[in-house]
């Protein structure tokens, strides 16, 4: 059942990076002091993702920032930001100093952008890029930089949008961030492959940078076109590597900047990181897992693990096992590690607010995804006791008239499908009350997303595959179907959609062995469990259209 029931595949939701004391540097990328402004660190596209990705991208994006907690400095306007005067200005100084300047105007600079965005709470618009970009056609970054100003650049840049492509984006508007990203990228680069004595590359930087790097990949840019992009993630996963190693700074690895390293590695393998890298992205993650166990266990740490953090952690090392990249025994100690903080910040009334629900499928699906992986639940009393602690925070959001939105057709099929994936492997049912108003309280929006036109391209075959599997399975394991009118009506409507993908040309590369016999497999035990097919004219649809995949 691993594609069609087990396969829910998905985008992280968040990462962090905020949390930071302020600085009078100009590392925009830091809440704090940016560009002599106070801002706010803020989760630029975020909610868990706001792209037009999927978590199998599970849709938001994660962001290198976090939650807004500061005040942000007024501007007043994007012209005033972006006058030819202001870039002039920049350019001499560069122009001037040559390989002297040190970058600090071009940051500010990009700072400026990202704190525009950050106060609009969202990217560039196509409108702003189009002003934007003409302008920066000689923005070069040049190897006096230092490395505080190219991680505060590259980083504002990527948040801001300025790398992001919309669908009307003309050709020449490519090609200038096509060349802006590689002025940045060949400086990145060349600083990480400079001798240890002469870097100064800190950890927050290189979490900047590898975190945008990710974001971009994310957002459509494809590794394999982009040489430069993987010469820079390997350049920097080798110092992730020795940075997470070295004693001196083990300090410096927060939870945010580990939850962060660790979705962007998943984020990377999840968009093509191709297979050579294999070891070097296993040493970089069992490097990394020690300072999740200790930054768990430490009493001093433990406010600093806020749901969003735990959400990221959970789904970057579910996806890592899922993609065959972390197989260390450290994973379970790890995993165990986490479990406490999962359950305290689930029963805590203060953190109820911070369970969004991305979040909570985040994690539900890691648990599955681990457990489906060897992680033995029956070994773990402590996953038993936090996927009931979880199950309220489902049934609170499913049942929220200001939720509603924010259910997407792919978090509903990741968490019924996790809630499926973790009763087959032993989360009793029957004896589970929570989890039978939980899974009730998902249904209503299984059928309504159904039904709605707005909805219907997002249910792709995947997500109509893990929807048809998850209900099959738990009616298998004691959820009632002759007693649960709505999950007839949830099913009823899922039957129109296995038909329509069923008979659409556009889908016929989607119908592979396994989500074709996954289907009919869910189909057989439905009507096994009591779903009648001489009564139900959308079954018997749904079965023909199948069985013509099933011949050809």
């Amino acid at each position: 059942m691993d594609r069609g029931g087990a396969g829910v595949s998905w985008q992280c939701t968040t990462s962090g990076n905020d949390n930071k004391k302020p600085d009078d540097r100009t590392d925009c990328s830091k809440s704090g002091r940016c560009c002599h402004g106070t801002v706010r660190q803020l989760d630029a596209p975020l909610a868990y993702i706001r792209e037009s990705n999927q978590f199998y991208a599970a849709s938001d994006a994660c962001s290198a920032d976090h939650p807004p907690r500061h005040s942000i400095k007024p501007v007043h306007g994007f012209k005033a930001l972006i006058t030819p005067e202001k870039i002039d200005y920049m350019m001499k100084i560069s122009t001037h100093y040559g390989d002297h300047y040190d970058g600090k105007k071009h940051s500010q600079f990009a700072c400026s952008i990202k704190q525009y965005t950050s106060a609009s709470k969202r990217l560039l618009n196509h409108s702003e890029q189009r002003q934007l970009i003409p302008l920066l056609h000689d923005f070069k970054a040049t190897p006096g930089w230092t490395w505080r100003s190219l991680t505060t650049t590259f980083h504002s840049f990527t948040s801001a949008g300025v790398f992001t492509s919309h669908k009307y984006t003309e050709e020449w508007v490519k090609k200038t961030q096509a060349a802006l990203l590689s002025t940045l990228l060949d400086q990145i680069i060349l600083n990480c492959n400079q001798t240890l004595e002469a870097r100064d590359l800190d950890v927050h930087g290189i979490n900047n940078l590898l975190w945008s790097v990710a974001k971009l990949v994310d957002n459509g840019l494809e590794l394999e076109k982009t040489p430069k992009l993987k010469e820079a993630v390997a350049a920097l996963l080798i110092h992730v590597k020795a940075k997470a190693k070295s004693p001196e700074e083990s300090e410096h690895f927060i939870p945010q900047h580990i939850s962060i390293l660790l979705w962007s590695v998943a984020k990377l393998v999840d968009n093509g990181l191709e297979p050579d890298k294999a070891t070097m992205l296993r040493e970089v993650v069992a490097a990394l897992l020690p300072h999740v166990k200790a930054k768990a266990k430490s009493k001093e740490e433990r406010d600093h693990f806020i749901p969003q953090h735990i959400s990221i952690l959970l789904w970057a090392l579910a996806k890592l096992v899922d993609k065959g990249v972390e197989k260390t025994p450290k994973l379970k100690g790890t995993v165990a590690a986490l479990l406490p903080h999962v359950k305290t910040t689930a029963e805590s009334k203060e953190e109820k607010e911070h369970f969004n629900t991305q979040g909570i499928a985040n994690q539900l699906w890691a648990f599955a995804k681990l457990v489906d992986y060897g992680l033995e639940l029956e070994k773990i009393p402590k996953l038993k006791e936090v996927v009931a602690a979880l199950l309220p925070h489902v049934k609170t959001k499913a049942e929220s008239k200001q939720e509603k939105d924010h259910f997407t057709p792919q978090q509903i099929a990741n968490q019924l499908w996790a809630l499926a994936k973790l009763v087959e492997k032993g989360l009793e049912l029957e004896s589970t009350p929570k989890l039978k108003e939980a899974v009730a309280a998902l249904l209503p929006h299984v059928k309504t997303k159904a039904v709605s036109k707005a909805e219907k391209d997002h249910f792709n075959t995947q997500a109509t595959a893990n929807l048809m599997w998850a209900l099959a399975k738990l009616v298998e394991n004691g959820l009632e179907l002759e007693k649960t009118a709505k999950l007839k009506e949830a099913l009823a409507a899922l039957l129109h959609h296995v038909k329509a993908k069923a008979e659409a040309k556009e889908e016929k590369g989607h119908f592979n062995t396994q989500a074709t016999a996954n289907l009919l497999w869910a189909v057989a035990k439905l009507v096994e469990n009591g779903l009648e097919l001489e009564k139900t004219a959308q079954l018997k649809e749904a079965l023909a259209a199948l069985l013509r995949h099933v011949k050809a």
